[in-house]
């Protein structure tokens, strides 16, 4: 079965403390709220201790049109996205030698906060050295999903075609969204949620050669769920200053009654119980997010421990997010033999999940 080897990811230059966003926000947002005091616990209360963005807190004070805040995305996608995949592609956590950008057969980019065509991995492969030959599949619009739709759409490919070697890389600038007139509560929320981040994946086919240093997760299988008519729960109203986020509050309630089911189904296809996995590569989407997988799944509050300290210190990074929870789980040296799921929910409304097992 396709396995991952390597996680790679980039961390934007300016850490922004939750302290001073409540601040921003409270400047921002107290004229359009009486009360404004009682809505910043959200910020407070989310667990999010600092994240990091493309530009400092001050560049936000000012309005600025879609074509501005969209050509700092593609130069700073560029930039980001090559530094993830050489930190992938030289991983010596989990690699026990580099590997060469001409041996990647396909690379699947991932974003859902900027535009560009061509797509920024073409932009890439022209100051990396990659083969003019590798595939290009960029996936525009998953959301919060689109980690783990990249890490399934890879694991296709690479049973397709058990020799190759193939990059996720998944770009995400949440922050060079953010529109200054929104006085929405969904804004609000998002404020205090989102941030910037870059991760890049390595994985192969089963013919693959690997001199290997430790276990990796193999992936078992994958399963795409869509939510009927869900549109509104989130993603993105397109107007002509950009992107106006949509964040239902329901979020919470939706998962606590929807996921349990989709995850029992995908367990009993591939005979698994919940109880036999050891590790739970979950999308840390916010405090709520994760309280709605513990109580719906019945976890012991450990089990999301990762994903936790992932959402502490880098905030919701969209696609990215779940591939700092995999990097973290697979550095921490899992046994062989030991099974766990990766999963993401996004846009849609639509979950991805993976079966995962060391070896």
């Amino acid at each position: 079965m396709p396995k991952i080897l390597s996680v790679g990811t980039s961390i934007p230059k300016y850490p922004i403390q939750q302290d001073t966003v409540v601040e921003f926000a409270k400047e921002l947002f107290e004229e359009s709220f009486k009360d404004i005091n009682r809505l910043l616990t959200v910020f407070q209360n989310g667990q999010i201790e600092k994240r990091h963005f493309a530009r400092n807190v001050e560049w936000f004070r000012e309005p600025h049109t879609l074509q501005e805040k969209n050509d700092i995305y593609i130069t700073e996608a560029v930039a980001y996205g090559a530094e993830a995949i050489n930190a992938c592609l030289h991983n010596t956590a989990t690699l026990s030698q580099s590997i060469a950008y001409e041996d990647i057969e396909a690379i699947f980019y991932i974003s859902t906060t900027g535009m560009s065509t061509p797509s920024i991995e073409a932009r890439i492969m022209n100051i990396l050295p990659f083969s003019r030959y590798t595939k290009r599949i960029p996936i525009w619009g998953l959301g919060c999903a689109g980690g783990a739709a990249g890490l399934s759409r890879a694991y296709e490919y690479c049973l397709a075609f058990p020799k190759a070697k193939v990059l996720v890389l998944c770009v995400e600038l949440c922050s060079l969204t953010f529109q200054k007139n929104d006085r929405s509560k969904s804004n609000l929320v998002g404020t205090s949620l989102f941030a910037d981040g870059i991760a890049c994946v390595l994985m192969v086919g089963d013919e693959v050669q690997i001199d290997s240093k430790g276990p990796y997760p193999k992936v078992l299988g994958s399963q795409s769920t869509l939510m009927e008519n869900s549109e509104d729960v989130m993603g993105w109203e397109i107007k002509n200053e950009g992107l106006y986020v949509v964040f239902s509050r329901d979020i919470p309630v939706i998962i606590t009654n929807w996921l349990a089911p989709n995850v029992t189904r995908f367990l009993e296809n591939h005979h698994v119980k919940l109880e036999e996995l050891d590790h739970f590569v979950l999308h840390p989407g916010g405090k709520k997010v994760l309280e709605a997988y513990q109580s719906c799944l019945g976890l012991e509050a450990e089990k999301l421990d990762t994903s936790l300290q992932v959402l502490k210190e880098y905030g919701n990074m969209s696609s990215a997010t779940v591939l700092y929870v995999l990097k973290e789980i697979m550095e921490k040296g899992p046994k062989k033999g030991e099974k766990g799921i990766a999963a993401a929910l996004g846009p849609g409304f639509s979950s991805e999940m993976l079966l995962l097992e060391w070896e």
